[in-house]
């Protein structure tokens, strides 16, 4: 696919009281046309600084941003103001503003760029429509709920007809029924208009619901990039796997250190195969973790298993599981 976001050697460093603060470090990374790609990881990684070095918000300390092809840091500040007209932004607290009701503050980015206030007003009115708030267009910010209020951002930032939106934190203050609706028409913009959606979040149920491409940050590094369900079904890191995991509970007590993952696709979630590789095995298993996913509208379930700790017992398992055709990985040092 077409790279319509090219990102090549990135590095941003802060001055800080004692020493420098590296918070970017080498990224590389090609972020498709038309993509929803999740830019994820823990606080402080540095995926917010990434996002606005995107539009140079933040002038990156070294390295290249292309979008469609130009270099951001070729450009003046007027052909910058330009460049971020395509460059949309909408973020975790909204930054609406207050003195002025909807539909106003949906015309102002068209103000600025000089449109004409008729012209301007139609505009907002059709994107309202967009998000779903045309009756609130007199209502003011105060009048609003949190979702509601990032609905008209999200209205706003679709004025120019971008061709890229940036979204950092943008579900962080919600709930998760409103956290769920903002996503669903997030992914309803991708598909109706083809605009290429970068969501910056450190929740991977976000990345989870509504991307197809994703890149986990750690400690200012890009640690591992690919499909969302590449990344799901197998992830190489310890950054992706604590993600995917979410696995805050100790394991300390658990006899063993052999353990496994297991991913389920499609309808091999519906089969009773643990049971059965049980009753096969003539051994009993510790289930750690299980849970299921929705990525892209199919059903994908994981479960970590702690297997027998006599090893032809153990391999027996895994060669049971791997001839269903399922996804089996060995995890190293899940278990303390």
């Amino acid at each position: 696919m077409e790279a319509i976001i090219q990102i090549k050697e990135l590095s941003k460093t802060f001055p800080g009281r004692d020493n420098v603060v590296e918070a970017l470090k080498g990224i590389n990374l090609d972020i498709g046309k038309g993509n929803i790609c999740g830019v994820i990881g823990m606080s402080g990684a540095g995926k917010s600084t990434l996002v606005r070095c995107l539009n140079f918000l933040e002038k990156p300390t070294s390295g290249t941003v292309l979008v469609e092809g130009k270099d951001l840091r070729d450009m003046n500040n007027a052909q910058l103001r330009k460049a971020r007209t395509e460059i949309a932004m909408i973020f975790q607290h909204f930054n609406l503003l207050m003195q002025r009701n909807v539909i106003d503050n949906i015309c102002f980015p068209l103000e600025i760029v000089g449109m004409k206030k008729k012209e301007a007003r139609k505009r907002a009115a059709e994107l309202l429509e967009v998000v779903g708030l045309s009756e609130k267009a007199k209502a003011y910010p105060a009048q609003l709920s949190g979702g509601q209020k990032q609905r008209v951002a999200i209205a706003r930032a679709l004025a120019n007809n971008p061709k890229i939106l940036l979204c950092d934190e943008a579900t962080s203050a919600l709930d998760p029924t409103t956290t769920k609706s903002i996503l669903a028409l997030l992914k309803e913009i991708n598909e109706k208009y083809g605009i290429t959606i970068v969501i910056i979040t450190h929740e991977m149920s976000v990345v989870q619901e509504i991307c197809n491409q994703v890149a986990i940050i750690d400690d200012g590094n890009l640690v591992e990039t690919g499909s969302v369900e590449e990344v799901f079904s197998r992830p190489k890191t310890k950054a992706a796997q604590k993600l995917v995991f979410q696995n805050e509970r100790s394991a300390s007590l658990m006899e063993g250190k052999r353990c496994i993952r297991i991913v389920f696709k499609e309808n091999s979630s519906f089969e009773p195969v643990i049971g059965n590789m049980v009753l096969f095995c003539k051994a009993p298993v510790n289930i750690l973790l299980a849970d299921t996913k929705d990525i892209g509208g199919i059903a994908h379930g994981q479960m970590i298993l702690q297997l027998p700790e006599d090893a032809v017992t153990a391999e027996k398992m895994i060669y049971y599981l791997k001839e269903r055709n399922l996804t089996v990985e060995e995890l190293v040092d899940y278990v303390e």
